[in-house]
């Protein structure tokens, strides 16, 4: 009658991917889960979830993401369709896109900031794109 449907592996243990201290990426990322990153990445990252960037992190390139909570180093662009979190220890350089921006004292935040609380899309040119309609 009713069919309970087994979880996936990764319901059982969580969503949440991670890159270790100590381990340099080099090349783009992209990922529907939340993410933690202790390592480096030099590259683009985009997901539909969280990114942490830990204290011992870094990202230099793009990121497009829901939510993020920096505590380590960011150098680029960086669209966040939610909540930014800027820890005391995190410096940030580049440009910065997001709908609420939260910045703990002792922040570096060398960046042009927008904030648009109503961003819809993951696409970074999205919002840019006109809708012509024709009788």
């Amino acid at each position: 009658m009713f069919e309970k449907k087994p979880k996936s592996y990764t319901d059982l243990l969580g969503k949440t991917n991670r890159i270790v201290e100590g381990t340099i990426i080099q090349g783009d990322i992209t990922s529907s889960a939340d993410f933690r990153l202790d390592g480096h990445l030099i590259g683009n990252f985009q997901s539909k979830g969280k990114i942490v960037i830990g204290p011992a992190g870094s990202v230099k390139g793009n990121i497009i993401c829901k939510n993020c909570d920096i505590e380590g180093k960011f150098e680029g662009k960086i669209l966040v369709l939610e909540i930014l979190n800027l820890k005391a220890k995190s410096i940030i350089h580049g440009e910065v896109e997001c709908g609420k921006l939260a910045v703990e004292p002792g922040a570096e935040f060398t960046a042009t900031c927008v904030m648009k609380p109503n961003v819809k899309s993951l696409t970074p040119n999205a919002g840019q794109q006109s809708e012509e309609k024709t009788a």
